[in-house]
């Protein structure tokens, strides 16, 4: 661990075997699934998923040079580069070993350093990072009210935490959901909550935006104009919901 590291991280006063076991189960979920999730922002669809989640993403958060940025539940890095090219030094904690394998992978020569841990038990002192973020990760979460104040806890008075998560007003989550009835071992485990759901679980009032209006299985050339009118339109039912809070 570096020494920026340990200035960082706090005392693990609440270490127990129980969570510890409860980490490892849930870890294993997605474990398998690191190639997986990278082919599909390969793909034509997925690439212009991946240019809209991330153009919502950045301006929400608005990483800048100088800050200390925590990344919860990290992945393998595919969002944690955009914000590391604009300046900052990043943090990124996930829940599963292959996962941060690839984010420091992809993120060598930036100032990363990946953890292993838990977003309902951060292993950070109070108050110690300028902007935390969370992306497609509180949907894991059924209590997702104690995962958000845990990001609150760790951020700074006047600092940003941004969170992203999967829409339930989206046609994509009815897609997903038909999946998950059919097995699939992600998707499954997934809890869908729309805009209202996110504002709820949020100590403060904030700002909610969506995108990703166009489907799956539009034509990727039809996509743009699609995202266009639904951005235009302000709709609330994009399949990448995004919330931006300041703390107060």
């Amino acid at each position: 661990m570096s020494a920026e590291q340990q200035d960082i991280k706090g005392p693990a006063t609440r270490d127990d075997m129980s969570n510890h076991n409860r980490l490892r189960n849930a870890s294993k979920l997605f474990d398998e699934w690191p190639e997986k999730y990278d082919r599909w922002f390969k793909t034509p669809i997925g690439t212009l998923v991946k240019k809209y989640e991330k153009d919502l993403l950045l301006d929400m958060l608005q990483p800048r040079s100088g800050e200390t940025i925590l990344d919860v539940g990290c992945g393998t890095g595919i969002f944690t580069l955009d914000i590391l090219s604009l300046g900052p030094r990043v943090i990124g904690l996930d829940i599963s070993h292959p996962m941060l394998l690839k984010a420091e992978q992809k993120t060598q020569g930036f100032p990363f350093w990946g953890l292993a841990g838990d977003m309902l038990l951060l292993p950070f002192a109070d108050e110690c990072f300028d902007k935390v973020v969370s992306v497609t990760a509180l949907e894991f979460i059924a209590d997702g009210k104690r995962a958000v104040k845990e990001l609150f806890r760790v951020t700074k008075k006047g600092g940003i935490v941004v969170v992203t998560t999967l829409n339930s007003l989206s046609p994509w989550a009815a897609r997903r959901q038909k999946a998950a009835d059919s097995g699939h071992s992600l998707f499954k485990q997934i809890i869908f909550r729309s805009p209202d759901d996110i504002c709820a679980i949020a100590p403060v009032a904030g700002t909610v935006k969506t995108v990703i209006h166009f489907l799956k299985d539009d034509p990727p050339q039809a996509a743009p104009e699609i995202e266009r009118d639904g951005q235009k339109r302000n709709l609330d039912t994009g399949a990448f919901l995004a919330a931006r809070w300041v703390k107060p």
